[in-house]
C-alpha cells in the first residue's frame, strides 16, 4: 500500500482533529494537508509540485462550498484527475447527485459513531492507496 498525499478541507476544526485521530490510531502514515475552506485549498492546489492524490472535502463549508469548489477542480486540465471524496453530514439526495453530476470521485456520509467513521476512512484510504492515480 502506497503512501498518500491527501488534502483535507474541512471548516470543522473537530471534524479535522477526529480524522487526523483515526489516521494515527490506524497508524497510517499518509500525508496530510488541511486547508479549512475553498478558497484556501485553491492556494494550495496552485502549488502544481504539491498536487495531492486524494482531496477530501466537506460539502457545507463558509466562503466557497464543496460543491463550487468541485466545478473549479473539474475545469483545471491538471486538478480534474485528482479523485475527490465528499465527506458530508448531508445525506440529501440532490446534493448527492449534484456531486456526481459535477464528477465526484466518492460521497461518504459522515457517521455519528466513532467506530463507524473510523472503518469507512480506514476503506477509503486503503481503496485509494491500490488504485492507479493520474499525475499531472
Amino acid at each position: 500500500m502506497k503512501t498518500l498525499s491527501v488534502l483535507l478541507i474541512e471548516d470543522d476544526m473537530i471534524e479535522t482533529m477526529k480524522f487526523n485521530r483515526v489516521l494515527n490510531s490506524l497508524e497510517l502514515k499518509h500525508k496530510v494537508t488541511e486547508a479549512t475552506n475553498g478558497e484556501e485549498a485553491l492556494k494550495i492546489l496552485k502549488d502544481k509540485n504539491r498536487i495531492p492524490d486524494l482531496i477530501l472535502l466537506d460539502l457545507n463549508m463558509p466562503k466557497m462550498n464543496g460543491k463550487e469548489l468541485l466545478k473549479i477542480l473539474k475545469d483545471d486540465p491538471v486538478l480534474r484527475y485528482i479523485p475527490a471524496i465528499i465527506l458530508s453530514t448531508s445525506n440529501n439526495h440532490q446534493d448527492i447527485k449534484e456531486c456526481y453530476e459535477i464528477g465526484v470521485a466518492g460521497y461518504i456520509m459522515k457517521p455519528l459513531k466513532y467506530e463507524e467513521y473510523t472503518q469507512k476512512i480506514k476503506n477509503l484510504l486503503s481503496y485509494w492507496s491500490v488504485s492507479e492515480l493520474i499525475k499531472g
